[in-house]
């Protein structure tokens, strides 16, 4: 049983020192919740690595107390982790979320070959999870159909805004509730989570309808093809384009497999609205000329096997790019990926596309909350306490720092790292230890750990080094070899003094084992090894990996 006197502990698991990897929890006695379950793109550093999700051990100790999942939104941020998550924790586990971001959902689960029962909701609907009793309020972002969530915890209302922005303008026309928000505030809140992304950012973020003016612009004086690659999830973006295409007499063709299926999903749940006879295939708009077609395309963080990086570096076997067409990356760069980008740019414009991006024109704005806005939701919702997520550390700190000019006090405002436990009961609110937490690198259809992601760092700063030879046993004699083989750290034929040099070492080396270690394979490659490596930092600073490779005869 439950008692009332239990705390409630709410737990970031992701999504607090990172943009992405999503992932809150709240307990309260042997029930908990599950916000959002997202994944995080590898930075530069993660060689080979296709995408990071949270660990999920704390999940996967308490899978007898997990009540549910609950999704803000169909972002990969938020929902790309979710196959994981139910392969770990149990297939049966009830999903929440809107019909868009089910939908979305339903085809990575069908990639992963997993069944769940997902629940559609509305905006308004509420559902019983345990202890918890949680409210879906509309919100307005850069995908269709956010939601905040109002949660009715044993201590007090708990309100989580999901990824938002204030945008008056929407092109659904579906505005963010704030009469629900604001009811919240009137009820008392006794905790606020809330979107910190743009928390850097001063004034209010551009409504999505303004990029419809640049669309204008673009479309009104492009004299051939126009190609615009976008966010497969931004609904309301290809929606746009979509429109802009229909008034200048154009026809679509989706080019990309995540986003024609993400048009067809948002086509059948009425989410996007395609005239008859608009979206053609690929094959028809090649025979119209070239200034009635517009083709909508993935690759706007120039991501190495998309559509358009492919088009840019002229590998795509259907789309050429001519002198007349015109490229339109209507997406914000994701930091990180702003040289994989700067190449595409680079390579469409040697081929004479015009290439229109962020930085030049207004193709993109953001779906976060700015600064001003920021502070709206904390004056609608009067929280007790706050604790912003969904940013990097400094976006973290600045919107906490936005929350005590609005007079919450300091005591009350909780910066959080991945894995701490922020503990409320009655007698207020206050961190109490940590919980496993951490990331998980996924590469493939597995996860990989850390020392073999050090492997890779260290092959591709310094290379390796194999060492083979074959010795007599018990004697230790060198019967052939040593042969020095490199990659990535000398040319061998350029370099013949330096293999030479450690042809030398490892012989002597060798020669000068006792008769203990001769006797143990592993021991005389550690000493080779450890030998080389002395030497070879000593002649050339540098640290390549060393793979001894002994034969016995």
């Amino acid at each position: 049983m439950t008692s009332l006197n239990e705390p409630l502990y709410i737990i970031p698991l992701g999504g607090v020192e990172e943009i992405g990897l999503n992932m809150t929890v709240l307990q309260y006695g042997d029930d908990l919740i599950v916000i959002d379950a997202g994944l995080m793109f590898p930075e530069e550093e993660m060689l080979g690595v296709d995408f990071v999700i949270p660990d999920l051990t704390y999940l996967i100790e308490n899978r007898g107390k997990v009540r549910a999942v609950i999704l803000t939104h169909g972002h990969e941020d938020h929902t790309g982790a979710l196959p994981f998550l139910l392969r770990e924790v149990g297939d049966s586990l009830p999903v929440y979320g809107t019909p868009l971001t089910l939908g979305l959902v339903k085809e990575k689960l069908e990639e992963h070959k997993i069944s769940a029962p997902l629940h559609a909701v509305r905006p308004r609907e509420t559902i019983r999870a345990g202890a918890f009793r949680v409210e879906f309020v509309r919100v307005t972002h850069s995908i269709v159909d956010g939601v905040g969530l109002g949660i009715e915890t044993p201590h007090g209302l708990v309100v989580h805004t999901g990824d938002f922005k204030l945008d008056p303008t929407p092109v659904d026309g579906e505005l963010l509730d704030f009469q629900r928000f604001s009811e919240y505030g009137n009820r008392g809140t006794l905790l606020l989570m809330s979107d910190s992304t743009n928390a850097e950012r001063g004034g209010f973020t551009f409504s999505e309808k303004e990029v419809m003016r640049a669309f204008e612009d673009i479309f009104s004086s492009a004299p051939g093809r126009i190609i615009v690659a976008t966010f497969a999830s931004n609904i309301h973006r290809i929606q746009q384009v979509v429109d802009a295409a229909v008034r200048h007499g154009r026809k679509i063709s989706l080019c990309g497999r995540s986003i024609v299926s993400n048009a067809r999903i948002a086509l059948d749940l009425g989410y996007l609205t395609l005239p008859e006879n608009t979206w053609l295939r690929l094959e028809e708009v090649r025979d119209l000329p070239d200034r009635e077609v517009v083709i909508i395309t993935t690759g706007s963080q120039g991501e190495p096997m998309s559509v358009l990086f492919r088009i840019a570096t002229d590998e795509h076997k259907a789309i050429k790019i001519k002198p007349d067409d015109t490229v339109v990356l209507s997406a914000k760069m994701i930091p990180g990926n702003e040289r994989s980008i700067g190449k595409v740019i680079n390579h469409l414009f040697r081929r004479g596309a015009s290439v229109v991006y962020e930085k030049v024109s207004e193709v993109h704005v953001s779906g976060h909350a700015s600064k001003e806005e920021l502070k709206l939701m904390l004056n609608l919702v009067r929280p007790r306490y706050f604790m912003p997520v969904h940013g990097e550390y400094r976006h973290l700190v600045y919107h906490s720092k936005l929350a005590e000019k609005l007079d919450i006090p300091r005591e009350n405002i909780f910066v959080m790292e991945d894995g701490d436990v922020l503990e409320i009961d009655a007698g207020g609110a206050r961190k109490q230890g940590r919980v496993h937490a951490g990331r998980v690198f996924i590469d493939g259809k597995g996860d990989i750990e850390d020392m073999v992601l050090r492997d890779r760092w260290r092959l591709a700063h310094d290379g390796i080094v194999l060492v083979i030879l074959s010795i007599e046993r018990p004697s230790g004699r060198i019967v052939s070899g040593p042969d020095i083989i490199s990659r990535g750290f000398v040319f061998e034929e350029a370099s013949p003094e330096v293999i030479d040099e450690a042809k030398r070492v490892v012989t002597e080396t060798v020669s000068g084992l006792d008769a203990e270690v001769l006797q143990d394979l592993s021991l005389m490659k550690a000493r080779i090894r450890g030998a080389l490596k002395k030497h070879i930092f000593k002649t050339m600073y540098r640290r390549p990996m060393i793979v001894p490779i002994l034969f016995e005869v």
